[in-house]
Order: C-alpha cells, then structure tokens, then sequence
C-alpha cells in the first residue's frame, strides 16, 4: 500500500495525516497551540517553538496506525497557493517534512494551507469538483472570497472578496472580552444557547464582495464594557452579523461570476448558526471535522502529486 504524509503548522494547530493512494485516510492528529487565558492569540515565534514541541508525538502517533513507511510526504509550505505568501510557522512544517523526505529518500511535495482547506472541505462532502466554483475561507487569520479553478494537484485561486477583520478574530475577540477561552469559537456558540431573545443586534456594513467585521466587532465591545447586554445576546449577535454579512456576499458573487456552487471552508464554517442560516441558499459547507485546520487536504493533495509524477 502506498502511504502519502501530510504535515500543516497553521498558526494555532499542530496537523498531520496519513492517506493511501486511493485518498483514503488513514490517520488525522491534531494538536491546538496552548494559549495562555486572556490572550488573544501568540506570537509567530511563540507558534514555531511550540510546533517543533508538538510535530514529533503527533507524528508517531499517527504511524502507530500504519504499517510500512511513507512513499512521500507533502506539506503547506506557505498560507496561500500565491509567490509572496508567507507566515514563519509554515516553516517547522516545511523543515520537517524535508527532514523525513531526505532521510526516507522520497518526494517532498508543496502546496498551501488554504488549498489543503479547499482540498479537505471536498474530501469532506465526497466531492470532487472539476469546474470553476466559489469558497470562502473563513477561520481566525483569514476571511476571503475565492474564485478557484480546480488543477491536477491543486487549485488556481483567485481573491475576488475579503474582509477588514478575518471572521474568526472577530468572534475570539468578542469571546476573550467575555472571559471565555482562546480560541473562542465553540465557547461562545455555547454560549448563545442562554441567549433569551435576539433584541440585542450588530449593523453590519457590506459593500459589493467586501465585508466590514471592525465595526461589530467594536460595537460588540462597546456592548460589553457598558455591561447592559447579557452576554449570551451580544454571542447571538455576533454569528448572526457574520451569517447575515456572508449571505450578501455570496449572493452579489453568485451573480458577478455567474458561479452557482459556493464552499465554505476554515474553522468559522463549522459553526453551527452560521450554518443554519446560510442553508437556505444551498451552499456547500465543509463537515465540522474538516472545516478546520487540518492536514487532511494536505495530505490528499500529495497523493495526486504522487500520482502523476
């Protein structure tokens, strides 16, 4: 059997996963970066230290479900699938998967963190688009509009809509101002099932493919420092602003592109609000699993490079 490693170091989780030629997966380990409480995230240098410390436990615990050694391994080796971009944590990845590609004498394949978030939200859902579609990669670094164009090995992608403030931040802010833990995102959806009525509401500000989350997020702020909104409400609020900002936006793409097939993918997608609310509108959002940092899609994308080489 053919065994394919993938190997992502994002900015706040530790992924490696192991799949067979057939893109079946065998093994998927991941490990959060401690965060210290009240903090709103870490420093690159912070990440890349604690990376090192955590590459080598999750790497043995995924070849404990293996028999046999890798035939290559892939890795992100930069945040997006374009020549400038770059993050320094990527790099614990990249140095290990070259490590274990020289000593193993094997390939060592490259690709993005966001294509293997494209990659991974379609394992996710059995599909295996070929024709041109939208995603929205939504997570705590990140809030983007794509255009992707399916590849061999990968995706042509193009940036055709953001935001000011990534949607994943938005939320850990707000959560870490309610004294709730980093990253925020499961807590404060807990949270919103206390929530006893949704008078409490946040503008939001969309303009064509853009989307303004600084301005809720400071109103949301603004909210809890004046302590007259519950916390729950200003929690409902907060997924509903994005739910009701995302749905502007993929209906004016819709329409732009003549795109009708719509991804989303990144952490903030297994949100289960957000998801309620963006059904109606038939998009395609990746299983909870999978919607966040992983190395799955890394690792699927390996073996179609090893496929064709």
């Amino acid at each position: 059997m053919v065994t394919i490693l993938g190997i992502d170091t994002s900015c706040y989780t530790t992924s490696v996963a192991l799949c067979d030629e057939s893109g079946r997966l065998l093994s998927d380990k991941r490990r959060l970066l401690p965060v210290q409480a009240g903090s709103c995230g870490l420093r690159q240098s912070e990440a890349l230290f604690l990376h090192v410390q955590q590459l080598s436990p999750l790497l043995q615990a995924a070849f404990a479900e293996t028999t046999g050694q890798p035939a290559a391994v892939a890795v992100s080796a930069r945040p997006r699938p374009i020549a400038d971009s770059y993050l320094p944590v990527f790099r614990a990845g990249l140095c290990v998967a070259e490590s274990i590609a020289s000593a193993l004498r094997i390939p060592c394949y490259f690709t993005s963190h966001q294509e293997g978030h494209l990659a991974a939200a379609l394992y996710s859902l059995s599909a295996n688009w070929q024709q041109p579609f939208l995603a929205l990669h939504l997570s705590g670094g990140t809030g983007e509009l794509l255009h992707v164009v399916p590849q061999p090995a990968g995706y042509q992608v193009e940036i055709i809509g953001d935001t000011d403030l990534p949607p994943g931040q938005f939320i850990d802010r707000v959560g870490v101002a309610l004294g709730l833990p980093f990253p925020a995102g499961p807590h404060l959806e807990k949270l919103t099932e206390e929530a006893a009525g949704t008078s409490f509401r946040l503008s939001g500000s969309v303009k064509d493919l853009h989307i303004s989350f600084s301005g809720p997020e400071a109103a949301a702020q603004r909210a809890i420092r004046e302590g007259k909104t519950p916390g729950p409400e200003i929690a409902l609020a907060v997924f509903d602003n994005i739910a009701k900002s995302l749905e502007k936006v993929i209906r004016t793409a819709r329409r732009q592109t003549g795109c009708q097939k719509v991804l989303l993918a990144g952490g903030v997608a297994a949100n289960q609000r957000i998801r309620a609310k963006l059904a109606p509108l038939h998009v395609h959002i990746a299983d909870p699993r999978y919607a966040g940092d992983n190395a799955v899609g890394v690792a699927l994308l390996g073996g179609r490079m090893f496929a064709q080489a």
